[in-house]
């Protein structure tokens, strides 16, 4: 592309709204344009780049037999309402009735969809397993759509689904889309981690499913990592064992002691002087199932913090919410002196299993301005459930004691799930086995943001100046950059211009007429791998050329008969 006629344009100023790097960029480098709140057009260099990241996804799929097709981005919403995700979805939906009244949703993702497809043209266990995968646009209706490309309204995904007869199918499926997506964000040129993630409601115990996690530091995720123990989960997940901790083991008896307006576990310790392990934190919730609600008493060590997916996940029931203050009056607590003894009401208690029972703790004393020291929880209460209930941290040990892991941000751009039957029961799904018997088949789902991708790998490559491509989605190789005034050198920099093209070298010719420092700075913003420059004075006293790497800044000088070949290689 020749940028004296290529429709491109670069900008100075940050945008006000663009709270990241890849925001930033992306709008400042001309790679996208705002449409409205979330909504985004794609600009030729950014669609390049889109459609590069398209491509390598295809070509990784297409190896382990996955077959694509188009579903439509509107869907009837008879296929949501056989699930009930019609209703469970409503507020990331866009839903809208046609002429004839008929329910309609722009699609924010297309198990429904898909499962139609399936269950009007496959009968037989013969036909299994089927891989389909599509390329497509997505709507989620997000209430504060923010970070650009990272978190929009609209935005482009892949995404794959599998059909089982059993669960050994399914399994086998799942590892071939685990290892294909290895490979997609290998050849992204992404420093990646997959890894453990929480399946929800629909996952059952033998459910496999994992994030592909792009290591930025702007990533919403928090990664529990170790590297030597090659583990990796989303901290709502990692399961981490406290580091050693040395306990209270002195028993003595129950004493009230007077905390006046020391409601913070930070506060209490500092004022009785003991470290904050040696303190039990209290907290309210309500666990509702069906009709019923209950209330729950979560017990963690002072300095520890609830993650609220393993407390969910252990009460095994459909709703968990924080108990409201006028909740906690009711039960006669007082927020910030609540403790497991004392109580008048009925309220189910839960232990981190990082509690040691058998030692002393200070806690609340479920009246204003008083804490309890000496808790025992053995000794002073009589149901005890113990549970994995704590937020994994930096500093924590693997499960087996022996490595210690670390924390690195992560921004989620794949994930593989196993599905169950969760959809094909709901809709009533049925395939003939070798018995002739009606089975209800297996379902894996498997997702790409692919715009989300290209956001990220600026996030994660990007310095003061500008972005810094990865090779394989860059959307050009060099940028071609001339300091040429005389006739002559013009007509040598576009026979140049022409061999890159003729040698399939992407290339943006930079011939305007504007200074070589805007130039640069175009280059330097925009990001492509290489920067080949020629200037008149340099080339007509050497005939060289300087070709200058966008990420190391290493600089070298090549003659012109050896320009294309150099390139090559360096592209390679």
């Amino acid at each position: 592309m020749k940028l004296s006629n290529g429709f491109w344009q670069t900008y100075k100023e940050i945008p006000a709204d663009a709270e990241i790097s890849s925001h930033q960029l992306m709008l400042r480098a001309g790679l996208i344009h705002k449409s409205g709140a979330g909504l985004y057009n794609y600009l030729p260099m950014g669609l390049r780049s889109i459609r590069k990241v398209e491509n390598i996804i295809r070509e990784e799929l297409n190896k382990i037999g996955c077959f694509e097709i188009t579903m439509t981005v509107v869907t009837p919403g008879e296929l949501w309402q056989e699930t009930g995700r019609w209703d469970k979805m409503g507020g990331l939906m866009l839903r809208f009735k046609d002429k004839k009244d008929s329910d309609l949703c722009i699609s924010p993702t297309n198990e429904e969809a898909v499962t139609d497809i399936f269950r009007k043209t496959t009968k037989s266990y013969k036909q299994l397993p089927v891989k389909l995968y599509q390329i497509n646009t997505k709507f989620r209706d997000e209430i504060r759509p923010r970070f650009g490309l990272m978190r929009g309204r609209e935005f482009t995904m892949k995404d794959a689904y599998s059909f089982h007869m059993d669960k050994a199918s399914l399994d086998e499926g799942y590892q071939e889309m685990y290892d294909a997506y290895t490979a997609i964000f290998t050849r992204l040129g992404l420093e990646f981690i997959p890894v453990v993630a929480d399946g929800g409601a629909m996952a059952s115990a033998d459910s496999k499913t994992h994030e592909f996690q792009v290591v930025a530091n702007a990533g919403e995720d928090l990664i529990i990592y170790s590297q030597e123990a090659q583990y990796a989960a989303n901290v709502e997940k990692a399961q981490t064992v406290r580091a050693h901790s040395e306990f209270n083991l002195v028993l003595s008896p129950l004493k009230e002691v007077s905390t006046p307006s020391k409601s913070t576990i930070e506060d209490v310790c500092t004022f009785l002087n003991i470290p904050q392990h040696h303190s039990l934190k209290s907290m309210m919730y309500i666990a509702t199932t069906g009709q019923e609600s209950k209330l729950i008493m979560a017990l963690l060590l002072g300095d520890d913090f609830l993650n609220e997916i393993k407390l969910h996940s252990f009460l095994k029931c459909d709703h968990l919410t924080p108990a409201s203050d006028e909740q906690m009056k009711s039960a006669k607590l007082w927020k910030g002196y609540i403790g497991p003894v004392c109580l008048e009401a009925d309220i189910a208690m839960v232990f981190d299993k990082s509690i040691n029972l058998d030692a002393s703790y200070i806690i609340g004393g479920n009246k204003k301005d008083i804490h309890i020291e000496g808790y025992n929880p053995k000794r002073d209460t009589i149901k005890i459930d113990v549970a994995d209930l704590r937020l994994a941290r930096a500093g924590d040990l693997t499960l087996d004691g022996e490595h210690i892991v670390t924390e690195k941000r992560g921004i989620e751009v794949g994930h593989v799930f196993q599905l169950g039957d969760k959809y094909t029961k709901d809709m009533k799904v049925g395939i003939l086995d070798q018995n002739g018997k009606l089975v209800t088949p297996l379902m894996g789902c498997y997702g790409i943001g692919v715009t989300r991708v290209v956001a990220a790998a600026i996030e994660q490559n990007h310095d003061n100046n500008g972005i810094i491509w990865p090779k394989t989605i860059a959307p050009y190789d060099i940028y071609f950059a001339t300091i040429v005034k005389a006739e002559e050198f013009v007509k040598i920099a576009d026979e140049i211009y022409k061999e890159m093209l003729n040698a399939g070298i992407e290339v943006v010719y930079d011939d305007r007429n504007i200074g070589p420092g805007n130039k640069f700075k175009d280059s330097d913003l925009l990001g492509l791998p290489f920067r080949v420059v020629l200037g008149e004075r340099d080339f007509g006293a050497t005939g060289e050329l300087e070709i200058i790497e966008r990420k190391t800044g290493n600089v070298s000088k090549v003659k012109e008969d050896d320009l294309i070949s150099t390139l090559i290689n360096l592209l390679k």
